[in-house]
């Protein structure tokens, strides 16, 4: 199935693959900076290596507080900011990023 960008933003599976995104940044960016690997991280969390794994392939579906937990352990604070449907459509076409072609208006 194909989707316009438009529909793809109004789909929970987007939403929640940018979440998954931004905490592998997060988690990235914070063994980089420690100089420390996978495994040294689930030492410091007190989780398995797997687990880390897991959430590093993202094949993993956080609860809410499992997210807030893992994103508090690399030192950040994850912020949730509710926006329309209609609000996040039109700054995503005015992005700089995104080039719009043939889409259906909805």
């Amino acid at each position: 199935m194909t989707f316009t960008r438009e529909e793809l933003l109004k789909t929970p599976e987007y939403w929640f693959e940018q979440a998954q995104n931004e905490l592998y940044r997060q988690v990235t960016e914070f063994m980089k900076k420690e100089g420390i690997n996978q495994t040294q991280l689930a030492e410091r969390l007190g989780v398995s290596k797997g687990y880390i794994s897991q959430v590093m392939k993202g094949e993993f579906n956080y609860t809410l507080k499992k997210l807030i937990e893992l994103s508090m352990a690399v030192g950040k604070v994850p912020r949730i900011e509710y926006k329309t449907i209609g609000e996040v459509i039109t700054e995503d076409k005015h992005s700089p990023y995104i080039h719009y072609t043939g889409t259906n208006s909805k």
